[in-house]
């Protein structure tokens, strides 16, 4: 069973970076997109990013202009560039692998944006 797992959470004050990865345990055929979504405490799991296998991207609007998304697809492999990082931008951050056959989801990282 392949596995994603994340990496690069943590505590940042407010205007600082982070970057986060994700890495499938396993080779994933078939791709369609690599994604980052979030849930913070009380909300529901929201998309942060997406990339398709050919490369294109988008973004929730509270993401745009700060954070980047890209991927390496003979690594099977997803990150999440985060800069100016706000309080709001504090929750669980999730890897997600989007096949023709299955969807994959990682456990999850903490960010927490906080002085």
């Amino acid at each position: 069973q392949v596995q994603l797992v994340e990496s690069g959470g943590g505590l940042v004050q407010p205007g600082g970076s982070l970057r986060l990865s994700c890495v499938s345990s396993g080779r994933i055929v078939s791709i369609r997109a690599m994604a980052w979504y979030r849930q913070a405490p009380g909300s529901e799991r929201e998309l942060v990013a997406r990339i398709t296998y050919g490369g294109s991207s988008n973004y929730a609007d509270s993401a745009k202009g700060r954070f980047t998304i890209s991927r390496d697809n003979v690594k099977n492999t997803v990150y999440l560039q985060m800069n100016s990082l706000k309080p709001e931008d504090t929750a669980v951050y999730y890897c997600n692998v989007d096949s023709w056959y299955d969807r994959y989801w990682g456990q999850g990282t903490q960010v927490t944006v906080s002085s």
